[in-house]
């Protein structure tokens, strides 16, 4: 049942938030797991230069994908340059060919920031474009052409950009690895202050918690839970297929009201 997984989000840290947990999980039931931040970090500070914030958010997340058992790939562009455009995606389609994921995780579609949104654009269309041929990725490498399904997270608060409060359909325990995905997103430690500075956030830890808290509440089953949607499988697996819950299936549930709705 061991599957390879390629959690992709825009910003160091916010893999931490909303996929640790599932990440965790997913390695301890053998899947191999690797990590990568589209954007470097590089307008996280009012202290450092672009230079030092750089580095020390690369150190930092070289940390955390350390004690989430997962291979780290290195960002690709700056801050508020994750657009969609070709030069950033041809660059993430050679790292999707060479990683050849059974599952893909990636950020919400509707997101508070237009960064977020972006670089789940890049991640899903690198995922579609794995087995185009003609299509030359940066650096050069084949083609593949193995089934992915991609799986989108909760949007960090729960709401999207209208406030409207965001439901999943899968929900993952993850109680039992609270304290672990804790301490992972405490190895961004330079972003404690910029976030209460920037977004208000007083305690990151604490926030991460209480959004935990309330997937959990969403999925009436949980106490701390992660939330997924599952993508449209055209032009990426099987109809059916749902790797996330095959490996999960002991701590995670479906839910049939979102389903339902699917269909109406």
């Amino acid at each position: 049942m061991s599957k390879t997984v390629f959690a992709v989000a825009c910003h160091p840290d916010d893999i931490e938030f909303v996929m640790a947990g599932t990440l965790l999980l997913l390695k301890e039931r053998g899947c191999e797991t690797h990590y990568m931040n589209i954007a470097n970090g590089s307008l996280g500070t009012s202290r450092h230069t672009r230079e030092e914030i750089v580095a020390i958010r690369r150190e930092e997340s070289q940390h955390a994908a350390r004690l989430l058992g997962a291979v780290y790939h290195e960002s690709l562009v700056d801050d508020l340059e994750v657009f969609y455009e070709k030069t950033t995606l041809l660059k993430l389609c050679s790292i999707m060919r060479q990683v050849k994921p059974d599952i893909l995780l990636v950020q919400s579609p509707q997101d508070y920031m237009e960064d977020h949104q972006n670089a789940v654009r890049l991640a899903v269309t690198a995922a579609f474009c794995r087995g185009m041929a003609n299509l030359q990725v940066d650096p050069p490498h084949p083609a593949s052409a193995q089934d992915i399904t991609v799986y989108h997270a909760q949007p960090h608060g729960n709401r999207d950009a209208m406030r409207r409060l965001v439901r999943a359909g899968i929900y993952v325990d993850i109680a039992p690895v609270l304290e672990r995905k804790k301490n992972v997103l405490a190895a961004h430690k330079s972003q404690q202050s910029w976030l209460d500075e920037s977004q208000k956030m007083n305690d990151c830890l604490k926030d991460m918690v209480m959004m935990s808290e309330e997937v959990g509440r969403l999925s009436g089953c949980y106490q701390f839970a992660e939330g997924w949607r599952r993508r449209n499988h055209l032009g990426f697996c099987d109809v059916g297929a749902d790797p996330l819950m095959d490996v999960l299936h002991d701590v995670a549930m479906i839910d049939k009201n979102y389903e339902e709705i699917l269909d109406r």
